[in-house]
């Protein structure tokens, strides 16, 4: 279980969708005063929070957590808005075990989540590759593979294509996809999105064919035999 400790509804909805479709439980707090009696009902495996929250903040919720003996061994990542180094070098030297920087891509949240939970030895799902036709996309390695053939991605288009594998058959509107790539307050063009796809197809050969323009909304991949 991950908790998610953030007062934005959105981006809070956005992380915990993402996560449970990665196989990654989570519940969602609006603030620590809300997630302070969930702790005495479930100790979670990794916490996710941010530093700017109503009442308590997150600095606060951290020295919290590590003074107290049932909670103190918890994961945590903390997030907060870029160029706030100050707020990175305390959270860190109070026991944060990582640090993500506002914006960032949903995609990336997953990797540094599952790094986290890999280096505290909380229990993570099995993480099998995701195999659709002849595409093979294995997170545990960062590999793909297209009819039999190593391909080699840069970091936004592995996450591209293994945001469209993770869910086959959803289509996407380019601001879902500028969000989950690259981070919910990213200010970049769509056509940024059109490019990557374009560049993803070509990489991917025949198998770039599974990805399929949704005139008027984004692009999908379907399931394949």
């Amino acid at each position: 279980m991950i908790y998610c400790v953030e007062d934005d509804h959105g981006i809070r909805d956005l992380m915990i969708y993402t996560l449970n479709a990665s196989d990654l439980e989570a519940k969602g707090f609006v603030s620590g005063e809300e997630m302070y009696p969930a702790l005495n009902e479930q100790v979670p495996d990794l916490i996710l929070l941010d530093v700017m929250l109503p009442g308590d903040d997150g600095i606060t919720i951290l020295k919290k957590l590590k003074s107290d003996p049932k909670t103190s061994a918890i994961p945590v990542i903390m997030a907060s808005a870029k160029g706030t180094e100050y707020d990175k070098v305390v959270g860190l030297d109070l026991g944060a075990d990582d640090y993500l920087a506002k914006p960032f891509g949903m995609m990336e949240m997953v990797a540094r989540v599952r790094a986290v939970l890999r280096r505290s030895g909380a229990p993570a799902k099995s993480e099998e590759p995701i195999v659709n036709g002849d595409l093979i996309l294995d997170d545990s390695h960062h590999s793909v593979k297209s009819c039999g053939n190593d391909v080699q991605l840069t970091l936004k288009e592995y996450e591209l294509l293994k945001l469209f594998m993770a869910d086959l058959g959803r289509a996407f509107t380019r601001d879902q996809i500028l969000s989950f790539v690259w981070g919910t307050d990213y200010m970049g063009e769509s056509r940024t999105v059109d490019v990557h796809v374009g560049t993803l197809r070509n990489k991917l050969g025949e198998c770039g064919k599974y990805i399929e323009t949704v005139w008027g909304v984004g692009y999908k991949m379907e399931k394949r035999p």
